[in-house]
């Protein structure tokens, strides 16, 4: 097993919660990687399951944290702020790694100074090894910023693909501790407001996506995607900060219209629609009046 070296140039940041019966394929698919010299800092947060005896096993192979439960985020940035790498590299501890991942990356991100942090397409499975999604790489990835915006989850569908320059964190300032969810897009905005972005167009990373209740992280996440899209409208160019804005926060309520309507809560969902319609009577005009017309009917959506 490959010992973790006195001056890594890639620092992989992995946040782990109850995740014994996944986080070591996580790890092995890390340790498998042909490129050297990286670190992998595990951050334990809080986990009751067993995950801490678990990841004890791999030794000086990794670096682990233990913290109380903080969640996600905050486990995240304890990583990153322990990192000695040049690049950050994130793996979620339910998702894995293809062969040849950090390589690529790191291959593309030292021959591009200007570009700040990149991804790779993605596999979405789920238990049963089933595709589920192939997540390629967002079109016009030199505006990737205008991008997010308007297609909040572009890049990766998460953070398990995503290599980012450890300077480039410091500077705009990690994530964001207060949101329970949407951190990923709102750290991506950010990132794209100061450096390029650049994706590359090969399956190199897999994300589990597992069942689970919609509507139990509904209103957190909600509350979230449309704080992040108001706090970084100032990150857009000008032109893009009146008309444009105002339809990529109209697809937000949209998008959290839905699940609420599909788990019972109509109110919201109706609210939410006339929001968007308000917000953008030309650009979502149509979108808005059929999906009050399916909630009246009660067609599924």
């Amino acid at each position: 097993m490959t010992s973790t070296p006195s001056e890594p140039l890639v620092s992989v940041v992995m946040p782990a919660y109850n995740v014994a019966w996944c986080v070591g394929r996580a790890v092995d698919s890390v340790l498998a990687q042909d490129f050297r010299p990286w670190e992998l800092i595990v951050v334990n947060d809080g986990s009751t399951d067993g995950t801490g005896g678990l990841l004890e096993r791999y030794g000086a192979a990794i670096t682990v944290i233990n913290q109380e439960n903080r969640g996600m985020s905050a486990a995240r940035n304890a990583g990153i702020r322990r990192a000695r790498g040049t690049y950050v590299a994130f793996l979620d501890a339910d998702d894995w790694w293809l062969a040849g991942k950090l390589s690529r990356q790191v291959e593309l991100m030292r021959g591009r100074p200007e570009i700040g942090f990149s991804s790779t397409t993605v596999r979405v499975e789920d238990d049963d090894g089933r595709l589920l999604n192939l997540w390629r790489c967002p079109n016009g990835s030199t505006e990737i910023l205008a991008t997010l915006f308007a297609q909040n989850a572009a890049i990766a569908g998460g953070c398990s693909a995503v290599m980012a320059r450890r300077d480039l964190l410091d500077r705009v300032g990690l994530f964001d501790e207060s949101l329970r969810g949407f951190e990923d897009p709102d750290l991506w905005m950010r990132l794209a407001a100061v450096s390029g972005y650049a994706c590359i167009d090969e399956t190199l990373a897999v994300i589990l996506r597992r069942e689970q209740s919609v509507s139990r992280n509904l209103d957190s996440m909600r509350v979230a995607a449309l704080r992040s899209m108001r706090k970084n409208r100032a990150l857009l160019p000008p032109a893009l900060r009146g008309h444009f804005w105002r339809s990529c926060l109209a697809g937000v309520y949209t998008d959290y219209a839905k699940p609420a309507y599909r788990a019972g809560r109509l109110g919201l969902a109706y609210a939410d629609t006339l929001r968007a319609l308000m917000l953008s009577p030309l650009g979502r005009g149509r979108l808005c009046l059929g999906l009050l017309r399916d909630f009246l009917l009660r067609k599924p959506v």
